[in-house]
């Protein structure tokens, strides 16, 4: 199963604007944001993530209903925590 996690963008990396770190539930990483050029997130907006990939732009509300989904469901929820874990994209700087 395949899902998408959401986390909260702390800053977007200076040297690679299309990377930014972000926070999921207390893990920190460096995601890729270039699929969302219509709509770039910044610091404090919130991102539904796959694999190190944001792939939309969500609001707090959404991204709260999604975690207690997500935590609710289990096992799927640990695996996407662990792909996130394991998804390394590079920061440069």
């Amino acid at each position: 199963m395949c899902l998408g996690i959401p986390g909260e963008v702390i800053e977007i990396m200076p040297e690679q604007p299309d990377l930014a770190k972000v926070d999921v539930s207390g893990v920190k990483r460096a995601i890729n944001i270039g699929l969302l050029t219509d709509d770039p997130p910044g610091p404090g907006d919130w991102v539904l993530i796959h694999v190190g990939f944001a792939l939309s732009k969500i609001d707090e509300e959404e991204a709260r209903a999604a975690m207690e989904f997500l935590e609710g469901i289990g096992q799927a929820y640990e695996d996407e925590l662990e792909a996130l874990l394991s998804s390394k994209i590079d920061e440069k700087g």
